[in-house]
């Protein structure tokens, strides 16, 4: 299992999340702001991070910020409505590894999360799927 954090204010696309990717090996935590984001990461470290652009509480680019001060080895895919070339060049450029536009496939979003854990993991750890 992968200890994933999600973090995007829409709760009825959390969910949907959660229950696509429990099954695919995913342990979810979800926050629906900044501040909620921040206090469980002082709690715990997942894994990997998915962060939405636009939070209630400000920007997940902002926070994005944050988590790579505190945080520069965690993996963060940024999930976002905005997806235009400048949007997800911004988010890469502000250190996130990967940026997918909502709506996405799931299937597609699952592909990515584990295309981005492998690229962090020890060189010889097992790989799960």
């Amino acid at each position: 299992m992968h200890d994933l954090l999600l973090i995007d204010d829409d709760q009825e696309l959390t969910e949907l999340l959660i229950a696509w990717l429990t099954p695919e090996g995913f342990q979810m935590r979800a926050c629906h702001d900044s501040a909620s984001a921040l206090a469980a990461l002082a709690g715990s470290t997942p894994e990997a991070v998915v962060l939405d652009v636009m939070l209630p509480d400000g920007s997940g680019l902002e926070l994005l910020k944050q988590l790579r001060a505190h945080h520069p080895e965690l993996p963060v895919l940024m999930l976002s409505a905005r997806g235009e070339p400048l949007d997800r060049i911004l988010g890469l450029e502000l250190g996130a590894d990967d940026y997918l536009a909502k709506p996405c496939d799931p299937r597609e979003l699952t592909a990515r999360l584990r295309a981005v854990l492998r690229r962090v993991q020890a060189p010889n750890a097992p790989v799960s799927t």
